[in-house]
């Protein structure tokens, strides 16, 4: 029997087809019915229901506004540990640069950088997950050699991920992104940088290990071969376990989601490889492009599988809701340039960050480049909690609510673990 016919679209009032970018009540009812829809999913699925909506707290208005009521409950984030420093709401006046230390303590934040402190992240929790990244790293994947576990340890991921979403209902879902974030370490170290790293062949090995997230369909004859390279190497080892567990907790729609923000992120990859290989520097903007690709975005994007719920992917592909996801990667991408400047620095060879390239391209002074910097990174700050604020008050859909709040934290987070991790990173003599 030939397959049925697709429905037409609906047609707006003047006749013509709907388009994509749909508002108003139609995109609020379909929203619900969609977040409906997933819920029974996941019910049927036995993964952890969303945590009860947590009581409210209160914000600040932003500068000297007095914000709509509205707009105030939407900005109220969740409560507890790692939570009470969001707000969506965009300050009127830019942050008053601090006063340097007199000499640069532990856990110092880059003086002048626009953020918001967090409290520490819940011990216990911190505790288990170090203990079960570590496990999964020695044990499941052979990640490592004993030589290099002072620096896994040293990396701090369990204070990380717990920082970063601290409204995981369990563990196992911390574990998620904790595995993801230290296999994605693992190919940037050892196919791009620190441990072996080449940008010679980049591509061939990128391709193949992409291949472990985004599993090869091929004929009966070459499938085993497929499947036996997977275990050839620690990056696609710690690839293919990553995601096997990913999706085991997640539905489809999120899982080709990561995917796809992982093709962006190799793409990223890719560029700065190009540019190292010709010994190219790029204009700012070209500098900033390739960090909208290389950069943290695969992180924030799945604060809703961690979270133990679902953003409609109808919601995720919205242009606004894109643009915030956007943002909120280039600004902790920014971040990661600032605290890993003086590393990069002593390492062998040229390594392009937002400082250096301001500095060769608009013919300043490494301090003046550096101090330029952190304005670029404190104007994307702002622009994502803008928009997020402005997304979050056109379409009060709960899910999207606690995502645009989930991503806000996870910027939090970020900045909290580049700031305490003095094994890894330290300020330059700036100020």
């Amino acid at each position: 029997m030939p397959a049925p016919e697709p429905s037409p679209p609906p047609s707006s009032p003047s006749g013509r087809p709907a388009t994509a970018s749909r508002s108003g009540p139609y995109v609020l009812a379909e929203a619900a019915a969609r977040a409906r829809d997933i819920k029974t999913a996941i019910a049927s699925r036995h993964l952890a229901p969303p945590l009860p909506a947590p009581p409210p707290v209160e914000i600040p208005a932003a500068g000297a506004r007095t914000p709509r009521v509205g707009l105030e409950r939407i900005l109220r984030g969740p409560s507890g540990l790692g939570t009470a420093s969001l707000n969506l709401a965009r300050r009127a006046e830019r942050p008053t640069p601090l006063e340097p230390p007199a000499a640069p303590a532990e856990g110092t934040p880059i003086p002048g950088l626009y953020h918001h402190p967090v409290p520490e992240p819940d011990p216990v929790r911190v505790e288990e997950v170090s203990r079960r990244i570590k496990a999964w790293a020695l044990d499941e994947v052979d990640l490592y050699p004993e030589d290099w576990e002072d620096q896994f340890d040293g990396f701090a991921v369990g204070r990380y991920m717990v920082a970063c979403h601290p409204d995981a209902p369990t563990v196992d879902h911390v574990m998620l992104a904790t595995r993801l974030m230290v296999a994605e370490n693992a190919v940037d170290d050892c196919y791009c940088e620190d441990h072996g790293g080449s940008p010679i062949g980049l591509g061939g090995r990128l391709l193949l290990a992409h291949t472990a997230l985004d599993p090869l369909h091929t004929t009966e004859e070459y499938q085993p071969l497929w499947a036996e390279s997977l275990l050839s190497d620690a990056p696609r080892r710690a690839y293919r376990s990553a995601m096997e567990y990913f999706v085991q907790l997640t539905t489809p729609s999120q899982a080709d989601r990561f995917r796809h923000d992982m093709a962006r992120l190799h793409m990223g990859y890719l560029a700065e490889a190009a540019w190292a290989e010709t010994d190219h520097i790029p204009e700012v903007w070209e500098y900033l492009a390739m960090r909208q690709f290389n950069n943290f975005r695969p992180c924030p994007t799945i604060t809703d599988a961690v979270g133990g719920y679902e953003l409609p992917a109808d919601l995720h592909a919205q242009p606004a809701v894109q643009r915030v996801i956007a943002l909120a990667g280039n600004a902790t991408t920014i971040v990661n340039d600032l605290y890993s400047y003086t590393k990069e620095l002593a390492s062998p060879g040229r390594h392009l960050n937002l400082p250096v390239v301001i500095a060769e391209r608009e013919g300043l002074s490494d301090r003046d480049a550096y101090l330029k910097a952190v304005e670029v990174h404190n104007d994307l700050m702002h622009a994502f909690e803008t928009e997020a604020a402005a997304v979050a008050t056109a379409c009060p859909v709960p899910s999207l609510q606690r995502f645009l709040r989930g991503v806000a934290v996870w910027v939090d987070g970020n900045h909290y673990w580049h700031q305490t991790n003095t094994f890894r990173y330290s300020l330059p003599d700036f100020w």
